[in-house]
């Protein structure tokens, strides 16, 4: 078998080759979107860490409590915070959140318009099935490579590898959203004189709501999936302490900010969760 290993398929010399002509010619777009990056990130983590810590509990209680009407979920999500408060965790915290929130707002903002198309163009899914399963099963630390060499060191890499990991995510649900909207409404719409936009934005949307606000579920979950791995690139939050427990072999450490993260993804899920039962 040695005859086929002689002459291999030059896979890693063309993605490099691809990486430097990109590079080299689009050098003022990745300037551009890292600066846009840098912005929101920048203005996000401005508005959880300018505030008392007890008043950004406050808002987030009072978040839950528009969302959900439920006071034990509300009690859950000051539960959560305190004890963050208490583990002194608070900015790591609040420094992952902007990575989540960054890329929930890039994600979201993608990936349900793309949605949308491809759910009213079935050739178009199918032509994005094949680089959605891609970006979901590439390994993660394969996209911080192209992250570092375009963007550098910082928070801005870790976004963009979240970015992609996470933006199928949004696109799959809100296709399938679209896509299973009754086709009695459609038809009662269009019998009414409803115009493409007023189907759109009066009967697919609200109900597709469900699937949408799954995928935004989702999109936070899998964002916070990457705190850890985005810290690898310089992103600060809570995947700093997590590296730095692996690196000392502190079990103590590790053990804390992991469990933090834990308590971050209980109050995110709780508070974005559909049923009210």
């Amino acid at each position: 078998m040695e005859w086929l290993t002689e002459e291999k398929i030059p896979v890693g010399k063309l993605a490099k080759a691809a990486f430097d002509w990109l590079k080299d010619n689009f050098e003022w777009f990745f300037e551009s979107l890292s600066t846009a990056m840098e912005t929101l990130i920048d203005g996000i983590l401005w508005l959880l860490i300018t505030p008392h810590p007890l008043v950004i509990i406050a808002l987030f209680v009072a978040l839950t409590w528009v969302i959900q009407r439920n006071w034990k979920t509300c009690l859950l999500v000051l539960i959560g915070f305190v004890f963050i408060l208490n583990q002194d965790y608070w900015k790591e915290t609040m420094q992952s959140l902007t990575l989540v929130l960054s890329a929930c707002v890039v994600c979201m903002g993608v990936g349900v318009p793309v949605g949308i198309a491809s759910a009213h163009r079935p050739r178009l899914y199918r032509s994005l099935v094949p680089v959605l399963d891609l970006m979901q099963t590439l390994p993660t630390f394969v996209y911080l490579i192209p992250a570092i060499v375009f963007f550098g060191i910082g928070m801005v890499p870790g976004l963009i590898a979240t970015v992609i990991f996470v933006l199928p995510a949004p696109i799959r649900l809100t296709h399938l959203g679209i896509s299973s909207t009754p086709v009695s409404l459609l038809e009662a719409a269009r019998a009414f004189g409803a115009t493409k936009r007023q189907v759109l934005w009066k009967v697919e949307l609200p109900s597709a709501l469900p699937q949408i606000m799954a995928g935004l579920n989702q999109t936070i979950m899998l964002s916070l999936s990457m705190v850890v791995i985005a810290a690898l690139v310089g992103a600060n939050g809570l995947g700093v302490p997590v590296m730095r427990a692996l690196g000392q072999v502190n079990t103590a450490l590790g053990f804390e900010s992991g469990f933090v993260i834990v308590v971050v993804a209980i109050i995110l899920d709780r508070m974005l969760r559909m049923d009210r039962k």
